[in-house]
C-alpha cells in the first residue's frame, strides 16, 4: 500500500488555481485541498521523503530515504507552465514505484 502525502515547509495560503486546473485535466480534482505544513510526524512516518528544494528547512531523520526532485516552482504560473511540472512528478512518482516493486496501472 502506498500512501501520499503533501506538504511544505513554507505552504502557500491556497492551492495554486492553475495547478488546481491541470490536474483537473487529468482527472484528479485537488479544488478542494489546502496546503499544508510539512511536521516532523510526518517524515518520521514515511519510509521515502521527496522535497522539491526544501534544503535545510526540512527534518532529516537516519534510515529514510531522501529524493530532491529539481523542478519548476508552479507558483505564479499559468496553466501552460503547471502541465509540464505535473507530467514530470507523474513520470518521476511511476519511475519511483517501479523501483519500489509497486504495481503501476496505466
Amino acid at each position: 500500500m502506498v500512501e501520499v502525502r503533501s506538504a511544505g515547509s513554507a505552504p502557500a495560503d491556497a492551492v495554486n488555481p492553475a495547478v488546481v486546473e491541470a490536474m483537473k485535466e487529468v482527472g484528479i480534482d485537488i479544488s478542494a485541498e489546502t496546503p499544508k505544513v510539512l511536521s516532523v510526524e510526518v517524515v518520521r512516518s514515511s519510509d521515502v521523503v521527496i522535497t522539491m528544494g526544501c534544503g535545510d528547512a526540512c527534518p532529516v531523520f537516519p534510515g529514510k530515504r531522501y529524493l530532491d526532485w529539481q523542478l519548476d516552482d508552479p507558483a505564479g504560473q499559468g496553466v501552460e507552465a503547471v502541465r509540464p511540472i505535473r507530467d514530470a512528478v507523474e513520470w518521476r512518482v511511476r519511475g519511483l514505484l517501479g523501483e519500489l516493486g509497486i504495481p503501476v496501472s496505466a
